[in-house]
């Protein structure tokens, strides 16, 4: 079983600030964590640090520190009532990359209280800070062995992780480029990353491509719908022989990634995002990049970030024309939204009035035609015209803030990029930064696996098989 680890960078500082007081003495804290559990894997989301204070610490050198139990009732009530897993965490003033034997002799000790108290059979880890803010840590398997976790993952306005110690291989010729320009580290964490693409046509389809170009380790790309004659002038990996065969957008974006033959591992999936097995195969994934008109998609997606810790990239692209060759508008934007932040409810890209009314276009349109008609709801758009020049625009913006993030190299900070809007009819470029936490998501921030999913009675595991 490989084990991960998501935090935010709010959650980091506070618990960074705690650990540091700035004595040169170890210090302590817990965390509560949601779980993502997938058939191989165990992700660990830090909903919530706990600090230990440090005079409830009876020693604290640069090398030991032993802290008071009587903060573990509630703790582990809590982790009861939540299920949630319980990490201790602890610093390394002096730089030591390792568990100490001190450390072993803790850990072995606070497992078995657990296991004793809990007795659930769940994993739990310890992780250790150094001073420059990495971290590293060890679960405790099904055996009462320590497993280390194999990446830690801080999202935040850089997006970084911290992978354990491996040899990097060596950079194929395909892949030359990307490591000049960027730096062989980056090309061997794109190799590493897992990448969702939600929404297969306009702009999907292209995020898809470049990704696939930059040798990406995998990639999985959700979308419900079959090619029309429509789409080829859009979907740059599309034929006519692809309409004629009725196959899935899905389908003919993985097969011309395959046909790279750059090493990208495709999944694809013919499903609406509000599929069970969207949904997880979505909150498996280090990233996530929205390529949907749909609202009630965007919506759903900024939950799933909220629960997974998911980096969300969302692409948005607005060209309003008379259908005579008129053009009134064209335009687009990149948004970026970090768990525990702004997100794109808060922004106004949307209401929730708008949520509500295409839930009723998708779930039942004879309610939703009553609705319109009497004036209760909102009209949804449901054409809109696409072209694959400006597609391309804002598809490349999105992949380039990806990859800002991953290896920052802005003059100024990341924060202030939230949101990245150009108008080519208007000649208007704008960015804004990400503004107040949202309210209506924090609440959610490292929840991960709940029943029904996402805490939407909607999303029930009843229908989670799918042929793919």
């Amino acid at each position: 079983m490989k084990v991960t680890l998501s935090l935010t960078d709010s959650q980091h500082s506070e618990l960074k600030q705690h650990l540091f007081p700035g004595d040169g003495k170890e210090a302590f804290a817990f965390a509560l964590c949601g779980r993502r559990h997938g058939s191989e894997e165990l992700e660990l989301l830090v909903a919530n640090i706990v600090p230990v204070a440090h005079s409830d610490c009876s020693v604290r050198t640069s090398e030991q520190v032993t802290w008071s139990t009587s903060i573990l009732p509630d703790l582990i009530a809590k982790a009861e009532k939540d299920d949630f897993a319980i990490i201790k965490m602890h610093s390394h003033p002096n730089s030591y990359k390792s568990f100490s034997h001190y450390d072993d002799t803790s850990d072995q000790k606070f497992f078995q209280t657990l296991d004793t108290w809990i007795g659930d059979g769940q994993s739990h880890a310890s992780v250790i800070m150094l001073p420059d803010g990495k971290m590293f840590g060890r679960a405790i398997n099904h055996e009462n062995e320590f497993v280390d976790i194999a990446s830690i993952k801080l999202v935040g306005d850089d997006i970084n992780f911290w992978h354990k110690s491996q040899g990097l291989q060596v950079v194929p010729e395909h892949g030359r480029r990307i490591a000049q320009a960027f730096g062989e580290g980056t090309y061997h964490l794109l190799r590493q990353l897992k990448i969702a693409v939600v929404g297969c046509s306009g702009t999907g389809s292209l995020v898809a491509e470049i990704l696939g170009r930059n040798c990406v380790g995998e990639l999985v790309i959700v979308d419900p719908k079959k090619m029309e004659e429509r789409n080829l002038n859009r979907i740059p990996q599309a034929y006519m022989r692809d309409v004629k065969q009725e196959k899935y957008k899905v389908h003919v974006v993985e097969a011309a990634i395959n046909a790279m033959e750059l090493g990208t591992k495709v999944t694809a999936l013919p499903l609406d995002l509000h599929h069970p097995a969207a949904i997880k195969a979505t909150a498996s994934c280090d990233l996530v990049v929205g390529c949907m008109d749909s609202v009630e998609g965007r919506h759903l997606l900024n939950r799933l970030s909220s629960f997974y810790l998911l980096p969300y990239f969302d692409v948005g692209v607005k060209l309003v024309a008379d259908g005579q060759g008129g053009v009134d508008q064209v335009c687009g934007s990149v948004h970026y939204i970090k768990p525990g932040g702004s997100s794109l409810y808060s922004r106004g890209v949307y209401s929730l009035e708008m949520v509500h009314a295409e839930a009723l276009y998708r779930s039942d349109p004879e309610t939703y035609a009553e609705q319109l008609k009497d004036g209760y709801i909102e009209g949804v758009h449901e054409e809109k015209p696409a072209v694959i020049s400006v597609n391309m625009l804002y598809a490349s913006l999105a992949v380039n803030e990806m990859l800002a993030r991953l290896l920052p190299f802005r003059l100024e900070s990341n924060s202030e990029y939230a949101r990245h809007t150009i108008s080519l009819s208007h000649g208007i470029y704008d960015r804004a930064n990400h503004g107040e936490p949202c309210p209506l998501f924090a609440k959610h921030v490292g929840r991960g696996d709940v029943r029904p999913l996402l805490y939407m009675p909607g999303l029930s595991d009843i229908a989670e098989e799918a042929t793919v």
